[in-house]
């Protein structure tokens, strides 16, 4: 099962997974019955979570249901505890949105929710981050997840997102970082999948992020808080939504948090 999916994820274009995979994920999750595992964002329960990865496979990381992972779910936990997200009125711009929030978050009363994505075929609109088509000050929050490792200027990204974000909003720029590396890699003379896997860890991603990630985001105006919200749960909390199925250069993920003042 671990080879299949990492085949699958690594040879599959996204926006061919996005229309498939939920189902075939959840006729093989009709083998992993049980009480084990609980996801928060869809409420299925299992013995455990699928593996999932595209070179070293995590155990117990995909849910079958929502196709959650250890970092949606944390995410999800994070926005129902600590934001006003499921409560107060709110217009959010959702960059690249992961299947296992898109129908949800389109559901709820309260949110007037924008899903944006250059690619996918599940997004409402069709746009490059690096060009966002709505006015200065127009979102309460920003969604943007997995996304900048794979765009040409970051800042350029980032810059877009604060100027579209207004005064008093916030968001979440999640990316997944090597915590061996101080400061980011990247380097604009590699542009061959095959040299991008060697060097950045995938074909289609043009940087490594470092430990300086936060400034980064820093630099487009963004107040950035890096909010460890993982260590305040208990162990069987933890354990019951898998979130801590990371490998030590991965480590767990923590929250980036931003805010525009």
């Amino acid at each position: 099962m671990k080879h299949i999916i990492s085949l699958v994820t690594r040879f599959i274009p996204r926006k061919y997974l996005q229309k498939v995979s939920h189902f075939f994920a959840r006729l093989i999750g009709l083998f992993y019955t049980g009480n084990n595992v609980e996801c928060p964002v869809c409420g299925a329960h299992y013995r455990n979570f699928l593996p999932y990865g595209r070179f070293k496979s995590r155990d117990n990381a995909l849910c079958p249901n929502c196709l959650s992972l250890e970092r949606h779910r944390l995410m999800w936990l994070f926005l129902k505890e600590k934001t006003n997200f499921f409560s107060a009125r709110l217009k959010v711009l959702h960059i690249a949105p992961e299947y296992c929030f898109l129908k949800r978050f389109k559901a709820l009363k309260n949110l007037d929710y924008v899903s944006a994505d250059l690619e996918s075929p599940l997004a409402r609109v069709k746009m490059d981050v690096q060009e966002i088509p709505f006015g200065n000050d127009t979102f309460d929050v920003v969604f943007c997840n997995h996304t900048l490792e794979h765009v040409d200027d970051d800042i350029k990204a980032m810059t877009e997102l604060f100027r579209v974000l207004k005064p008093g909003g916030w968001g979440i720029i999640q990316s997944p970082i090597n915590v061996e590396r101080e400061k980011t890699y990247e380097d604009k003379s590699i542009i061959t999948e095959k040299e991008r896997e060697i060097h950045f860890g995938q074909k289609d991603h043009v940087r490594e992020y470092g430990l300086d990630y936060d400034k980064r985001i820093n630099s487009a105006g963004f107040k950035v808080e890096v909010n460890d919200f993982i260590k305040d749960m208990d162990s069987e909390k933890v354990a019951k939504y898998a979130l801590l199925t990371y490998d030590k250069i991965t480590a767990e993920e923590m929250i980036y948090a931003v805010h525009k003042e």
